[in-house]
């Protein structure tokens, strides 16, 4: 089979991987805009369920990307001098880069085609010369643009702001600390994915937004701006740019997967908030899913068929959940007068994924502290 890939980031080169893997006669071709070295943002997040699936779908990949992890069982919440941790969650980081790396290492290894810096000036060109083309080109996908009608999609820009640093401040944990100044109420995400850095993700609505100036800022202004909000979590680290910007997150749902011999997947198909999870999870997965259905089905017409219909519901749900934490933290004003407790508990429940049974399983220690303050 002659597979075209447009999109050379984890979503595109795992199932390039899993695919030629399975059959090394599949000619597959992966197409991205960017060089090989060329990336956004910081550390990514899996859950130890994320973690198995990569085990059991391509051990070698898993082997080293396993040995760059930093792993951690603790959540904190940090409000005003209190931090509140609880433990009994599985997660691990790693950095952007060097997951790029050792999947582009994994596809060279078994002949996949990987072409840098190239541009597809004419999606329908591209997939009347191949057998399947899958679009995995990312949230601003020019093929689900080019084929709207037949996927239909909706597109949800959010209000709140948000902007993504990195920082050599180590926080040992997913580390969720609300900050508060005369503009209004900031968040920010922040995990260690390495020896000396982590990531540090910074939210607020749009009044903050425009209480504190940022439209009349520069990218220097704002992260000084930004440093002096945290400046005690940062504990005199400085935030790292990476080309950081503002930007809306974009909410991404199709009605239709695919149409023809052609497929969406990962942040092209759909996005979630990332206070729930990564978009590289998610695009990890429907690799899988989507190669799993080539390996049960005769037809691409009815693998194409199957991974709709047994994934979509999944991401639905996903998606759903993921939609309730984002608009806790649309709204997170409204909780910064809690306690310390109740704030952690808050934000524990936010999106209905982790109920006060899982809590009470997870970690007994932090429930009955918040049952004892609340009695």
């Amino acid at each position: 089979m002659k597979i075209s890939i447009i999109g050379g980031g984890p979503a595109g080169m795992y199932f390039a991987i899993l695919m030629k893997k399975a059959d090394a006669s599949h000619d597959i071709t992966i197409y991205e805009r960017n060089g090989p070295d060329d990336t956004f943002g910081w550390g990514v997040v899996f859950s130890g369920k994320t973690l198995a699936n990569l085990r059991a779908a391509d051990e070698e990949s898993h082997a080293e990307i396993t040995r760059a992890f930093e792993a951690w069982d603790n959540v904190d919440v940090v409000h005003g001098a209190e931090k509140i941790s609880i433990h009994g969650n599985s997660f691990s980081g790693i950095a952007r880069l060097q997951l790029l790396k050792i999947l582009q290492r994994r596809c060279e290894e078994l002949g996949v085609q990987l072409l840098f810096r190239t541009e597809i000036p004419d999606v329908d060109a591209l997939r009347t010369s191949c057998d399947l083309l899958v679009a995995a080109d990312g949230v601003n996908s020019t093929a689900r643009k080019q084929y709207s009608e037949q996927f239909r999609p909706t597109l949800d820009v959010r209000p709140n702001r948000y902007i993504w640093y990195g920082t050599n401040r180590l926080f040992h944990g997913l580390t969720l600390t609300f900050r508060e100044n005369e503009a209004g109420v900031f968040a920010a995400h922040s995990y260690k994915f390495n020896q000396t850095t982590s990531t540090f993700i910074i939210e607020c609505d749009v009044e903050t937004w425009n209480a504190a100036g940022f439209s009349a800022m520069s990218e220097e202004q704002t992260q000084r701006y930004l440093e002096q909000v945290f400046a005690q979590d940062l504990q005199g680290q400085p935030l790292l740019s990476n080309n950081s910007k503002w930007i809306n997150l974009l909410l991404v749902k199709n009605e239709r997967w695919f149409f023809e011999n052609v497929v969406m997947i990962g942040d092209a198909l759909h996005t979630a908030h990332f206070s729930i999870g990564s978009g590289t999870k998610l695009a990890l997965e429907d690799s899988i899913a989507l190669f799993e259905c080539f390996e049960t089905t005769a037809t691409i017409e009815d693998a194409l068929k199957r991974f709709e219909s047994t994934r979509k519901p999944v991401i639905e749900a996903y998606q759903a959940a993921a939609y309730d934490s984002m608009r806790w933290f649309e709204n997170a004003r409204e909780f910064r007068n809690l306690s310390p407790l109740e704030l952690a508990f808050a934000l524990m429940t936010r999106s209905g994924r982790v109920d006060y049974e899982d809590l009470k399983r997870r970690d007994p220690e932090f429930l009955a502290r918040y049952e004892s303050a609340q009695a």
